[in-house]
């Protein structure tokens, strides 16, 4: 193997190991609290949202989670997908 060969693998692998532990340190960021529904459920077991914010459902519409704004902007900092119809509720159900 020549010496670019060596460089030009030697940068793949190095590229590829970045890559891969950004990849995971960025899923290792967000806190355990906000990990995933069923994990916020277990402390505010109706979800968090907005003050304000009114459930957007074909039944009957939760309204007894947990209303702070602080906390709902938290869990949005940290993951967005704790709220999929964006009607400023996360995690909600009955």
């Amino acid at each position: 193997m020549n010496v670019r060969a060596g460089v030009a693998l030697l940068t793949v692998v190095l590229v590829l190991g970045v890559s891969t532990s950004l990849a995971g340190a960025a899923s290792e960021r967000i806190p355990a609290r906000w990990k995933n529904c069923t994990v916020v459920n277990k402390r505010y077991p109706h979800g968090v949202g907005k003050v304000g914010a009114v459930d957007r459902t074909a039944g009957e519409p939760v309204t007894n989670f947990t209303h702070n704004n602080y906390l709902y902007r938290l869990a949005m900092r940290y993951n967005r997908g704790l709220d999929r119809d964006k009607d400023g509720i996360a995690c909600e159900k009955l």
